[in-house]
């Protein structure tokens, strides 16, 4: 087997150790079958990112986390890189102009969804008419806008192939974030809109009995934001298709902040993970790199080491640098940043090194933040194969410093 088991937690790849130490604290508390770290694991809320824990009967808010539903979708076009690359520029240029990056909407376009309609609302609307009409018209101005932080529209060219792929990265944006908010909010004996006094990132999960009211209510209202999230990341593929002129023949969609019910070894569990992509055997998965790394479509295989990682593999490269490490103190008033270990200008070069047209982001997203996406693929080498290696030829990000509450 390619892990190893600490303290009761299983870890793949190189153990990093605050990351291990959030893990063990999960694994302490409610009902855990077990908890596991993948290889790209580093330190999150409570949970940690690359965190999967899988527990009988419970389900934690803090486990799936603010970004609820985050995840991402790739499709091939029937298009090749080739036939776009001597104009990738003004594509580029098309795709920041038209998508809509950071805060707000900067398009005028207006969006309906047959989601709106969807009875789940009725989960806020038990809750209260301020708190259903606030989060839905939040939902409804924010679907299709892709936020800032690790977010990302990106076009891709596959190795061997040639083949033009899209592909996004992002969640379920403020309506998310709002949810996750409040229902940590009512665990606690708050209001759902109040504000959360200040919590430690190294805190024990908050965990709710799904068959109790606030957990089926959670449940109902998460399952809500997974299905905004996945309309949200549907509709910006439409609009690159269209910008391209493009048909899409093959797409590939999942989650990796969720809580799923599963059955393992004939049990039925709640299995949350946190930055971690389902991989059941078949299926299907996009796991993205850097901007200047390669990213995947991988297929789980039917192991016994896939079985031991509830069928849970890698969603990134993951982070070895904070955001603050990487570009340094934010002053939003007089937005100046003070410090920060990578200049602009060395990430600018290194992503010209790899080919790539850049439309926004910041150092805190270079690629020296991440690990390798090849090494932690390694690591999950006899759970997962790799079926599809896409490079980026055009990465579309938010503004170096575009502020988004929502972010990551």
């Amino acid at each position: 087997m390619a892990y190893e088991t600490i303290a009761g937690v299983r870890v793949w790849g190189k153990p990093e150790e605050s990351a291990v130490a959030q893990a063990k604290t999960c694994a302490r508390n409610g009902r855990v079958v077990q908890a596991l770290l993948m290889a790209d694991h580093h330190k999150g809320y409570s949970q940690p990112i690359g965190g999967v824990v899988v527990y009988d009967g419970q389900i934690s808010p803090s486990g799936v986390g603010y970004d609820i539903g985050c995840g991402n979708k790739a499709v091939r076009t029937n298009l090749s890189a080739a036939d776009i690359k001597p104009r990738i520029g003004a594509i580029m240029d098309k795709i920041a102009k038209k998508i809509s990056f950071g805060v707000g909407r900067h398009n005028d376009e207006k969006v309906d969804h047959e989601l709106f309609d969807d009875p789940d609302w009725n989960v806020y609307m038990s809750i209260g008419r301020q708190e259903h009409d606030k989060l839905k018209a939040l939902a409804r101005g924010q679907l299709g806008t892709v936020g800032s932080g690790n977010h990302y529209v990106d076009l891709f060219e596959e190795s061997g192939t040639g083949a033009l792929w899209i592909g996004n990265h992002f969640g379920s944006r403020g309506f998310g974030h709002k949810t996750a908010s409040g229902f940590l909010n009512l665990a606690a004996g708050r209001d759902f809109l109040g504000k959360a006094p200040g919590e430690s990132m190294d805190q024990p999960p908050v965990l709710l009995e799904l068959e109790s009211e606030l957990g089926d209510m959670y449940y109902r209202a998460m399952k809500l934001a997974g299905r905004y999230a996945y309309a949200g990341r549907d509709y910006v593929i439409r609009q690159v298709l269209s910008l391209l002129g493009a048909e899409a023949d093959f797409e590939v969609h999942n989650h990796h902040n969720y809580a799923w019910k599963e059955q393992h070894g004939g049990r039925g569990t709640i299995v949350v993970r946190k930055g971690a992509t389902p991989s059941a055997p078949g299926q299907l998965g996009f796991i993205g790199g850097s901007m200047g790394d390669i990213s995947v479509i991988v297929r789980g295989k039917d192991t016994d080491e896939n079985r031991d990682s509830y069928y849970s593999t890698v969603h990134g490269a993951g982070r070895i640098m904070s955001r603050t490490q990487a570009a340094g103190k934010m002053n939003w008033k007089t937005r100046t940043r003070t410090g920060g270990q990578i200049a602009p200008e060395q990430m600018r070069a290194a992503v010209r090194s790899f080919g790539v047209e850049l439309r926004g982001a910041g150092t805190d997203e270079s690629p020296f933040v991440y690990r390798k996406l090849q090494d932690v693929l390694d690591a999950h080498q006899n759970t997962i194969e790799v079926l599809h290696v896409l490079k980026p030829i055009g990465v579309c990000m938010a503004g170096a410093d575009e502020f988004d509450p929502y972010k990551d």
